[in-house]
């Protein structure tokens, strides 16, 4: 990471996994529309590759919470904030499993906007039992520690995702991220 000073030049800062969650938590908050499909973008590329290593990589503590999070859900569907906060335990419990400190990195530092995302795909007919649907299929391929498997349920997943969050009507004036424009 560089940070460049009028004046004093181009230095190089921290390279430490906090750093980088700091710039990419200010690029997902500095209120362009745009930003939301540069996350999803983000994680259409990212997830499916994060979850094949985790499916090779994932320790019983990581499934237990992935467990957790499903039934959580399973449990949340009229109740978005315990959903919301399941889904992402799912996901986060993913990245860790990946045994990648940057991975885990790159993901919580978009906790926030996912967050948002979340809520709205939340509010589509039928979106948090097709999200469910997925997940369940995500956990068995990676119950089967099955990388192939575990990366073609997560490319459904996240088609599944663009789709519902297509079909999210945003109020005028405000962006995906929930601020104003």
């Amino acid at each position: 990471m560089v940070e460049s000073h009028s004046g004093r030049g181009t230095f190089v800062t921290s390279s430490k996994p906090q750093s980088i969650r700091h710039s990419l938590d200010w690029i997902v908050n500095s209120g362009d529309p745009q930003n939301a499909s540069f996350v999803s973008e983000l994680r259409e590329i990212l997830e499916p590759e994060f979850t094949a290593l985790a499916a090779a990589r994932i320790e019983e503590q990581q499934l237990a919470m992935m467990r957790e999070a499903i039934d959580v859900m399973d449990r949340s569907m009229k109740d978005p904030e315990a959903y919301i906060e399941a889904d992402l335990d799912f996901h986060l419990a993913l990245a860790e499993a990946a045994a990648n400190p940057l991975i885990l990195s790159l993901l919580d530092s978009i906790v926030g906007v996912l967050r948002v995302q979340r809520l709205g795909v939340f509010s589509v007919t039928g979106g948090p039992q097709r999200g469910q649907t997925h997940h369940k299929l995500i956990l068995k391929a990676i119950e089967q520690r099955d990388p192939s498997k575990a990366h073609k349920a997560m490319r459904a997943h996240m088609q599944q995702i663009r789709e519902d969050t297509a079909a999210v009507k945003i109020p005028r004036g405000k962006s995906r991220t929930g601020r104003s424009s």
